[in-house]
């Protein structure tokens, strides 16, 4: 982090188009580009950081501009392992300790440990929006940096607003980011209902050429409405599920405000357990997380 913290700067630029406002972030290599590159310029359609939306409307934005916890306003935590793993069979303990989770020089900081802590072989951290910030529809973006490693499951994603009341999956879940730690260029986007869920989930995955997702940030996000939700990686749409790809469309759950979740798993059904090449502590960066109203 140190070399991160030595060399990071960000300045935003608002770049006018036709029909709408694209955000850019420059970060320090964008800004040494201008300086070598002088009177060329750079414009804003070479920025390879530029975030494309199709609705626009913020609704919440959280730049993690403030160092320390994260904003109370926003982000709620679980806490432990819930007596099964979070129902995955995961290895960590999830805290709420600056160890595990933290705001510092504009990103969130979540650390996986491998340490003794309450019955658990490894801490981590995990947080949520319920009931603090949920929305039916819309666009959800995140800008993330992920771990690299056997046993590491980052994931970002939303479950619906009546989860205490409507046990999983009737609640539905949108898995906008699913990473192996073990395949760091492969990604899945989902979703889990009744009748289709774990296993039997609607997914598709995608894979990154010439890349990585723990090697640099990407934007993983979904643009969703009724009766679809669009998979995006940066400016890449590469699914679309609909209440057609449901074994039984009657059962599409989606039309109903949900919650974000942003968290970093150790083992578990999806990724297994760590083994001796995986090499602790592990950290997942995310540099912002917004959401847009639907239009």
């Amino acid at each position: 982090m140190n070399e991160i913290n030595k060399f990071k700067m960000k300045m935003e630029k608002i770049c006018l188009s036709k029909d709408r406002q694209v955000l850019i972030r420059l970060r320090w290599k964008t800004l040494l580009l201008l300086i070598v590159l002088g009177p060329l310029g750079l414009g804003c359609n070479y920025s390879d950081e530029q975030t494309v939306t199709n609705f626009n409307e913020l609704t919440m934005s959280d730049e993690f501009d403030t160092d320390g916890a994260p904003n109370s306003a926003i982000w709620d935590y679980d806490i432990g392992t819930r007596g099964d793993g979070w129902g995955n069979n995961e290895l960590q303990y999830y805290t709420d300790r600056n160890e595990n989770i933290v705001v510092q020089n504009g990103y969130l900081i979540i650390t996986a440990k491998q340490e003794s802590f309450k019955g658990s072989s490894y801490t981590s951290a995990r947080i949520l929006t319920k009931d603090k910030f949920e929305q039916q529809y819309g666009r959800f973006e995140a800008r993330i940096r992920t771990p690299y490693g056997q046993g590491m499951w980052p994931a970002f994603w939303m479950l619906g607003a009546n989860s205490d009341e409507v046990i999983w999956p009737g609640c539905g879940e949108i898995d906008i980011m699913e990473i192996r730690g073990q395949e760091p260029t492969i990604l899945f986007g989902s979703v889990h209902g009744p009748g289709y869920s774990a296993g039997q989930a609607i997914t598709k995955r995608y894979d990154l050429v010439n890349d990585r997702f723990d090697t640099d940030f990407h934007i993983f996000g979904i643009e969703w409405g009724p009766n679809y939700v669009n998979y995006y990686v940066d400016d890449v749409l590469y699914n679309q599920i609909k209440p057609s790809d449901l074994p039984d469309p009657d059962n599409w759950v989606f039309d109903q405000p949900f919650y974000i979740i942003i968290n970093l798993a150790v083992g578990g059904n999806f990724v297994g357990s760590p083994n001796e090449e995986t090499v602790f502590p592990q950290t997942m960066l995310v540099d912002y997380v917004r959401a847009y109203k639907f239009k």
